[in-house]
């Protein structure tokens, strides 16, 4: 049996020891401190033998005496195992205590991934259909990558903002489609938006340094905020988004270094800040001297043929910009930029140095091909379609069989709805029932600052089928009729 790694035992030429007792040793050793494990095959007694430059009747007299006390196993041609029951229980050495406590962050609650066998449906915050992606395309788009990376040797250290290629098509995007005027040299690639977000706070924020959110808001952005030093400040939230009078007050009173919006679909509402309020959102950053870190999560995924263009556009020197390839490809394919000025990107380059020192180019490589042959547009059309007719199925049902349930309002883009709970219920018996009846939902805690109790709950729609989406309704239907 080929084995993946090579087993490393070392005896001791100058021990009085025999060499079959001294491997006797070592093998139980190994044994106890898990390093092989039950039904891990050992190296056969010829090739055992070889690496030790012993004679081959002493490994098969070490391995008989193991065999005998209860350790290995015999399978005949197959070779030689650890036993599948060992001859006593091991138990774990406990490490000694440090008096260097490890730094800890905080985490999200409920962050665990759920266990898909005690759920029949599995609610999430608003996921791609991952069944929808072109795999033979994108699978062509990684070989011509791997192709050229190994050809050109590209697969060593490059430039930590990410590759040129990637960097030229963002900006192109962004440019044409979102009204930025950008150059590459105002773009760094990184590992999908969540850390765009991280390497921004770290970029700017100083401990002790004020940042201001919505009090529903994404709460990832929140913890990451708060591990880099700042003070979370929330404002309110209303169905044209930010209040803006609210945030102009806290200006009045203190610095701010920051204010955090996800302008295009609010998260998690769903609401799209109004025209108005984004210009008085540049008006009193202007007045006040702080930065705007704009999260377009999902600007690719809106249903109105004219959507409000984004708060960078208008003032790119106050705005940092962070977007996402991720939720238009899968999430598992971790590609998202930060857009800024060119001083700021080159710091986002320096902690990169630190971090991981540079991206994937061959996956990034793979993105700028897509996105140059129009691959990634052709994809967002199609995908659209699909979501926008499942968006419509729910809001029927909604409206028909939900009416006395909860309300909602039609979400202008975006793969989730923002449900409004009518009944009056503890979210913690909410949550309890929807296990009983085995329906996974995230917790209200997710979204509200300071662990706060929200009557309502954020569904996404995008990665459900037309059947998938049924089973949904009547599970929901049937939860919220107990």
């Amino acid at each position: 049996m080929l084995r993946p790694w090579d087993l490393v035992i070392k005896l001791d030429e100058s021990s009085s020891t025999p060499f079959y007792l001294q491997l006797v040793t070592l093998i139980i050793a190994e044994i106890k401190a898990g390093r092989l494990k039950p039904q891990d095959a050992l190296p056969g007694t010829r090739e055992m033998a070889t690496k030790l430059a012993i004679n081959r009747k002493t490994v098969v007299l070490a391995y008989d005496e193991l065999i005998a006390q209860g350790w290995l196993q015999s399978e005949g041609r197959r070779g030689t195992f650890v036993a599948s029951h060992l001859p006593m229980t091991l138990h774990q050495v406990p490490s000694q205590a440090s008096s260097h406590p490890l730094a800890t962050v905080a985490v999200m609650p409920n962050a665990t991934f759920p266990a898909a066998e005690r759920f029949e449906i599995i609610i999430n915050d608003g996921i791609p259909d991952s069944r929808l992606i072109p795999f033979e395309i994108i699978s062509r788009a990684f070989r011509h990558a791997l192709i050229h990376t190994a050809r050109s040797s590209r697969l060593g250290y490059s430039n930590p903002l990410g590759t040129d290629e990637l960097r030229m098509a963002i900006a192109q995007m962004l440019n044409m489609e979102r009204g930025l005027h950008v150059k590459p040299d105002n773009i760094c690639v990184v590992r999908g938006s969540q850390m765009g977000i991280f390497l921004t706070a770290k970029v700017m924020i100083q401990p002790g340094d004020a940042v201001v959110m919505e009090r529903l808001s994404y709460q990832p952005a929140r913890l990451a905020f708060q591990a880099c030093g700042a003070e979370v400040i929330t404002v309110e939230t209303d169905e044209h988004g930010m209040n803006i009078d609210q945030l102009d007050h806290i200006c009045s009173k203190r610095e701010i270094r920051f204010v955090y919006v996800t302008p295009h679909h609010q998260f998690p509402t769903t609401v799209m800040m109004s025209m108005e309020r984004r210009i008085q959102l540049l008006t009193v950053a202007a007045r006040h001297g702080f930065k705007i870190l704009e999260d377009d999560y999902d600007h690719e995924f809106h249903y109105i043929l004219q959507p409000v263009l984004p708060l960078a556009c208008r003032s790119p020197e106050s705005v940092i910009y962070v977007g996402s390839l991720s939720k238009v490809l899968a999430p598992g394919l971790r590609v998202g930029y930060i857009v800024g000025p060119e001083a700021f990107i080159q710091a986002c380059a320096d902690h990169i140095m630190i971090i991981d020192r540079q991206g994937n180019p061959v996956t990034e490589l793979a993105a700028a091909e897509l996105m140059g042959n129009g691959e990634l547009k052709r994809h967002i059309l199609k995908t659209l379609k699909i979501y926008d007719q499942r968006r419509k199925t729910l809001a029927a049902a909604f409206n028909k069989d939900f009416d006395q349930l909860l309300d909602f309002n039609l979400p202008s883009g975006g793969l989730a709805f923002w449900l409004t709970l009518k009944k009056t219920i503890a979210m913690q018996d909410f949550l309890l029932w929807s296990k009983q009846h085995r329906l996974h939902f995230h917790r209200d805690s997710l979204y509200a600052h300071a662990n706060q109790t929200v009557a309502a709950i954020r569904l996404g729609f995008g990665s459900h089928d037309d059947r998938q989406l049924a089973q949904l309704l009547g599970k929901l239907h049937e939860l919220l009729s107990s």
